[in-house]
């Protein structure tokens, strides 16, 4: 259907501007003088080049903060939703919000309640997202429920930072190690090793074994860096199988170093989660679907569903929980004691709380951890290249003696 945009007055005198969705044009102006606006312009909207493509932009977290207590603000001010929604298509800076805004408010327009209109954008509002909204809906507290939205996404971003800081710090350094040790082999020991040859005599062993290094990866240069690709596009076709990611997803949750981080996040973003859809009125498996769903894991997917199964049967949320070996003993027992005491909303937030305290302890330990290693690493490999290469010089300046 045509896209037209719009400018007109309300009966208060409040210019007004938007696109609508119309078959004609002048079915765009009978639509807007139905709604009592006067002074009506209208004209088909220009084609964004830039629209839909990935050169508009996504949306990020601060984004969808702002805007979700923004919205929230305005509702609980006693602002009709279509008048909001109509504020933040004006105000928002992200073209391609601003772009769903105007869908979702049209869509609202045409008879949709909010929660249908956002379930049509998944790829901004989520299944999370639009769940919440229609509990907000239904139960009369949707401001309260855009709060608690914000404070989610704030703190899943600033989890979300952590864990990808935690990542990226030791995979840098291992690059940089890499990228200096395949310097050295190729271009430096060369060098020494035409010198060596001119001079004449037997080679240390350690020398003898670096040149063989380096002539190796000379030799096999397009062969090493073919395989490094080969290995990391069939990791990736593995890790798109299903049983691929179960096996992948529930290894790294048992590694040495990054297994318990990991661990403590997943149970920090699902005790999040579960806790800011309860407290908002979605029914419970609802909200254990989509928790499964958003986690991340597949291990900890499977046990959410093994939950939701459980408690379909008229059992507990503890039980599954505990058989998948990713939940420590004292979430198990807390949520158990939630769920008795009917306040299992209140104890998965102090679950969550407690464990992205617990992954920051865990993301200093790991960075005061990996950088010593890093050092020893790089002082043991790149000092080692360096003395084998100077032990020959060592030996002609004995000999000279």
């Amino acid at each position: 259907m045509p896209v037209f945009i719009y400018k007109a007055k309300t009966r208060g005198g409040r210019s007004v501007k938007g696109d609508l969705d119309a078959p004609s044009l002048e079915f765009a102006e009978n639509i807007l003088r139905r709604k009592g606006y006067g002074n009506v312009r209208v004209k088909p909207k220009p084609k964004d080049i830039l629209e839909g493509t990935f050169l508009e932009g996504g949306v990020s977290d601060r984004d969808m903060v702002v805007f979700s207590r923004q919205f929230a603000t305005m509702i609980n001010a006693g602002v009709p939703i279509l008048q909001a929604l109509q504020i933040m298509c004006e105000q928002t800076e992200n073209p391609k919000l601003r772009r769903k805004l105007y869908a979702v408010r049209n869509d609202i327009e045409g008879g949709s309640s909010l929660y249908e209109a956002l379930k049509k954008h998944p790829d901004i509002f989520d299944a999370l997202y639009s769940n919440m909204v229609n509990a907000g809906e239904t139960g009369g507290i949707l401001d309260q429920v855009l709060i608690r939205l914000a404070e989610y996404i704030e703190k899943a971003a600033k989890l979300k930072a952590k864990i990808k800081g935690a990542m990226i710090y030791p995979g840098v350094v291992v690059t940089v190690a890499v990228a200096v040790i395949a310097v050295i082999l190729i271009f430096v020991i060369p060098t020494f090793e035409q010198m060596f040859t001119e001079s004449g005599g037997a080679l240390p062993l350690p020398t003898q074994i670096v040149i063989n290094m380096s002539n190796f990866v000379i030799n096999n240069f397009m062969l090493l860096v073919g395989g490094i690709i080969a290995f990391i596009v069939a990791f990736k076709f593995f890790y798109k199988w299903e049983k691929g990611k179960i096996l992948v997803d529930r290894w790294v949750l048992f590694l040495p170093v990054f297994g318990p981080l990991l661990r403590k996040a997943a149970v920090a973003k699902f005790s999040r989660t579960l806790a800011t859809m309860v407290s908002s009125g979605v029914p419970i498996l609802n909200a254990l679907d989509i928790v499964s769903r958003t986690s991340g894991n597949k291990t900890v997917e499977k046990g959410v569903l093994e939950a939701k199964k459980s408690i379909a049967e008229g059992q507990s949320l503890a039980e599954p929980l505990d058989d998948t070996g990713v939940f420590p003993p004292m979430v198990i027992h807390m949520i158990a004691i939630g769920e008795t005491t009917g306040a299992l909303d209140s104890m998965l937030t102090k679950i969550a709380d407690f464990y992205d305290d617990e992954v920051d302890v865990a993301v200093d330990a790991l960075t005061s951890l990996i950088e010593p290693i890093m050092i020893v690493f790089l002082g043991v490999v790149v000092g080692g290249l360096v003395i084998s290469m100077y032990l020959p010089i060592f030996s002609i300046a004995d000999t000279v003696a």
